[in-house]
């Protein structure tokens, strides 16, 4: 008889044991589901205003498996998961294959060398003017009589409309430049002397392979009681080049440099991750070594979780280390003037950031976005590491986690004002030279550095140019935001 009922209890415990398997099993037609559902309910800034990604939504596995069931891809539940699309959140997404996650590569284009815009020409509505922005060092432009500032109407003799200038300046690797002169008004073909006779002045360009230099330009400006240096940056923010920015500031920290113009009108942006920037900010300073550079702020739950366990990671401090090894270049400034033209969520975490210990001088066109949000990477694991990601699938997401602060707990999520504020649309007029005081931009700053306040245009675009194309302009990365990286918890 006891033999009997130790049988049945046996049965019982087992039968139990079976139905909270069959409870908790994910079916593999939801697996992918699950993990984005699990994922976005863990870690989503937002969580707590999605009532689906509530703790309290479902009861049990088999009621979030039946929920999971009613879409039909992983991307449209992780849309229906996302918090005031487009406006709050405009930068979280899902990946199908996280394996296009590669390594940065070194920037190259296919192209002559000429950044150029485009405008309509005054009084027609047919004809187009080119104007040349900038000139890439080393480019095929750079050994031709073409400078920044310069004009030209035409295309191999063909003159430039709005319906023609991107077939003929974008699908031939080699055309001749019919140059111009321009007063604002007026346009008239451009010449030279030759043998004593005037004939039309043309440059012949080719496309070449290029790679864009890690740098563009680092200089130092003498300027009185000011040692300034000037560093023109256009490439993005990723590991790839941190090391030559590295090399830059040793040459300016050897100039004894004691003010920094970081110019960033031309940037593409992207790119960007904390560690990256957080090296570039010990660059300027370096006198802030192991002081708090950035503090982070996650939702309710993952914050006390990381708060109670963990509290160090919710604190990125300044590193005196470039990539875990190299000695960083730090100027130890007290001052720094940064050029932009528009928004860069990178730009604004580095002036939140070093905002706090020193003078940021913002000069731009406008106000700052306000992207204070980061981003991480998620993968289907125990901890959401790519190691041991599941090998059914290649979906991964990158949500919005956390909110960054400074030192002094500011954020930036109604944007930054700048100091000085210069037009969007430069005078193509008058450019000037890039590095030189000639540039009206650069002129500007340094007399902002002297103590002159600023004298920004009370118009800009005074001759009402329609702007139609700027080469620069479709270089430019999309602001993904600023990425972390985390050790998070095992989930088992």
């Amino acid at each position: 008889m006891k033999s009997l009922a130790k049988i049945l209890l046996f049965l019982l415990i087992v039968f139990s044991l079976y139905n909270c398997t069959k409870e908790d099993e994910i079916p593999a037609d939801v697996e992918i589901n699950d993990f984005v559902w699990k994922a976005m309910n863990a870690y989503y800034l937002y969580q707590d205003q999605i009532p689906d990604l509530s703790d309290r939504r479902f009861n049990n596995q088999q009621q979030l498996n039946t929920y999971l069931k009613t879409f039909a891809t992983p991307g449209d539940l992780f849309t229906t998961l996302l918090h005031d699309r487009p406006n709050t959140d405009n930068t979280s997404v899902l990946l199908n294959d996280f394996n296009t996650l590669g390594i940065q590569n070194i920037r190259t284009s296919f192209t002559n060398g000429v950044e150029y815009g485009i405008i309509a020409e005054p009084g027609s509505t047919t004809k187009v003017l080119g104007y040349v922005q900038y000139i890439l060092p080393n480019s095929d432009a750079d050994t031709k009589s073409i400078i920044r500032g310069d004009y030209f109407y035409g295309v191999d003799n063909t003159q430039l409309t709005r319906d023609n200038y991107r077939t003929l300046l974008d699908t031939n690797n080699d055309y001749t430049l019919n140059m111009a002169i321009f007063d604002g008004v007026t346009v008239e073909e451009d010449s030279i002397i030759v043998n004593t006779i005037k004939v039309p002045r043309k440059v012949n360009l080719s496309k070449l392979g290029y790679t864009h230099p890690p740098v563009s330009l680092t200089k130092n400006i003498a300027n009185g009681a000011n040692n300034i240096g000037y560093l023109l940056y256009n490439n993005d923010f990723s590991n790839t080049y941190i090391t030559n920015l590295n090399d830059s500031f040793l040459q300016l920290k050897n100039q004894g440099v004691n003010q920094l113009i970081l110019d960033l009108r031309y940037n593409i942006g992207g790119g960007s991750s904390v560690a990256n920037i957080n090296q570039i900010a010990s660059m300027i300073t370096g006198q802030f070594n192991n002081q708090t550079f950035l503090k982070e702020r996650w939702n309710a739950k993952a914050q006390t979780w990381f708060e109670t366990n963990q509290p160090d990671s919710l604190i990125t401090k300044f590193s005196n280390v470039i990539n875990t090894s190299t000695t960083t270049n730090s100027l130890e400034l007290t001052d720094v003037y940064i050029i932009l033209n528009g928004s860069s969520s990178s730009i604004e975490l580095l002036i939140n950031s070093l905002r706090s210990y020193i003078n940021v001088h913002l000069i731009n066109s406008r106000d700052t976005d306000g992207n204070n949000k980061g981003l991480l990477t998620l993968y289907n694991t125990i901890d959401y590491d790519f190691i041991g990601a599941s090998t059914n699938h290649t979906v991964a997401v990158q949500p919005i986690v956390l909110e960054y602060l400074n030192n002094n707990n500011e954020t930036y999520v109604d944007g930054l004002t700048p100091e000085m504020r210069i037009c969007n649309q430069e005078d193509i007029l008058n450019l000037g030279v890039i590095g030189e005081i000639s540039d009206p931009v650069l002129n500007e700053v340094m007399n902002l550095i002297n103590g002159t306040p600023p004298t920004p245009p009370s118009i800009c675009n005074p001759h009402n140019f329609e702007f139609l194309f700027n080469s620069l302009n479709r270089q430019r990365l999309v602001d993904t935001g600023v990425f972390i990286k985390q050790d998070l918890p095992n989930t088992n």
